[in-house]
């Protein structure tokens, strides 16, 4: 049966997750689905299914495959495993085994976790543009009743989503297919499988982000009773982020400057505050976050804990060697001994491993990672000091936070680094270093390696098959086959 008449679309040439995913293009809205006369109900439902596609419960797409990469949401695959965070299980097994191939870079086109994030990727895309479509038309928001403020903000949040998939898509892939409406038919669908370049989808992102800016409301949560819906904070966030990966240093500095003046965010005393289920959207840092529940039907709990449960996500002996002597934040991410994720269940307990419907939430944005992309753009435009006393400030948190046991670590944990220090290689170092014990398991590890260009040494010398086309991950084969050839490989594929 069909969810609504929004219902999504499973990947770029395959729509409804209850059609047959081996016939229906992606995209396509077949003629039952096509509501002319939308109600305000229906306009909110298609702007919150647009959030779902970020979210990691299980079986949410298709019938959840594995070998499709669907189970759950791939994104540490392809981040904290590939990245040399992350092991696959506690135990080497066969389990599974493409997750293997992705953390030995052994990989070919046909591996599920491209398949798996391309798909809940263009999910999200296909879901965001039926949403802008109808957001978008004034004729239907006065058919609809729909208060103008509402609208507004409601054409910013898909807006923002929009812009968050297609940076998903094209740092991992290169070139891919823009989509920025719903498609009426399998001629059209079948028009857009070609990949455009990649300058053109971050001009979209750029324009999504713009304008999405001017919709929404200045509010650190624009619905308090709703908190986990995108703010104009969060889509400043994501400008400076993009400006990151631009390289635009300038851009990062503003974006973030904009952001502090609106004193919204700071660094939690605790460090897991941004991850504790007991303070959600209470703690000061949290910018942007998928908001998982248990109990509710349909589920829409955090199925991490499931993986948990059966011995998956373990921390690399390279990891762990990575934190520096009694850094707190290495026993609130994962607990050794105890075989706990602390981190990725929200409780400092075995309470959540094991439980597919943990309320766990999805951290996307938080505000020690935007400090730190402000570091780096100081460091490359030059200015050390600053840069050296941003990383200090990330640190100083870190030691200050009390110790799991209650405690308080010992006197010379994580000194401040030496804010007369010159060298920009060496206070580039210090950054990789913090960026890694800050986020660890957070996906974000391998996107970093990719953008300081360092994927191949470090990776390499973790004993990985790293090359050089691995920075770009490959088209999904079963794409390319369905589009009859129209989406090309990246290269060396």
């Amino acid at each position: 049966m069909r969810l609504s008449i929004f219902s999504s679309v499973c990947s770029l040439l395959f729509v409804m997750t209850s059609c047959n995913m081996e016939k229906d293009p992606i995209g396509l809205l077949t003629p039952d689905q096509i509501n002319e006369s939308p109600s305000e109900s229906t306009l909110k439902s298609a702007v919150n299914s647009a959030y779902e596609p970020l979210r990691n419960t299980n079986g949410f797409l298709g019938s959840g495959a594995w070998a499709q990469g669907l189970y759950i949401r791939p994104d540490f695959v392809i981040e904290d495993i590939a990245g040399g965070d992350m092991n696959k299980k506690w135990v080497s097994d066969g389990d599974q085994a493409w997750i293997d191939e992705v953390s030995r870079f052994s990989f070919t086109s046909e591996n599920p976790a491209f398949n798996g994030i391309w798909t809940y990727a263009y999910e999200g895309v296909s879901r965001a543009n039926l949403a802008i479509d109808k957001l978008g038309n004034p004729a239907t928001i006065e058919q609809a009743g729909i208060p103008t403020a509402l609208a507004e903000r409601m054409l910013g949040e898909v807006l923002f989503l929009r812009a968050y998939y297609y940076i998903e898509l094209v740092t991992n892939f290169g070139d891919v297919a823009l989509l920025t409406k719903p498609l009426t038919s399998f001629e059209e669908a079948y028009e857009v499988a070609k990949r455009v370049p990649q300058d053109q989808i971050w001009q979209q992102i750029n324009t999504d982000l713009q304008q999405a800016l001017q919709l929404l409301p200045d509010a650190k949560h624009p619905v308090d009773t709703e908190p986990w819906r995108v703010s104009a904070a969060a889509v400043l966030a994501l400008e400076a982020k993009v400006a990151l990966f631009a390289e635009k240093w300038e851009q990062v500095i503003s974006k973030v400057e904009a952001l502090e003046q609106k004193g919204y965010f700071s660094l939690n005393d605790n460090y897991f505050d941004s991850f504790s289920n007991s303070k959600k959207f209470k703690d000061q840092e949290v910018i942007f976050a998928y908001n998982h529940t248990q109990g509710t039907l349909p589920k829409n709990g955090n199925s991490i804990g499931a993986l948990l449960g059966w011995g998956f996500l373990a921390p690399t002996d390279d990891f762990l060697a990575s934190f520096e002597e009694n850094d707190p934040r290495l026993e609130y991410t994962v607990n050794v001994g105890d075989r706990l994720v602390y981190k990725l269940m929200g409780d400092l307990n075995a309470a959540n491993r094991g439980n597919g419907d943990s309320p766990a939430n999805k951290i996307l944005i938080r505000w020690a990672d935007v400090l730190l992309w402000k570091a780096e753009a100081y460091l490359e435009t030059g200015n050390y000091p600053q840069a050296i006393g941003l990383i200090n400030k990330v640190r100083n948190r870190a030691r200050n936070t009390v110790k799991v046991d209650g405690g308080k670590a010992p006197t010379g944990t994580l000194p401040d680094r030496n804010v007369q220090e010159s060298d920009p290689s060496v206070i580039k170092t210090w950054l990789m270093q913090e960026r890694r014990s800050e986020l660890g398991f957070e996906s974000h590890r391998f996107s970093d390696l990719r953008r300081w260009k360092v994927a191949a040494e470090v990776l390499r010398n973790m004993g990985k098959s790293f090359r050089p086309h691995h920075y770009l991950y490959p088209i999904p084969q079963r794409e390319i086959d369905l589009s009859g050839g129209s989406l090309t490989q990246n290269p060396d594929y």
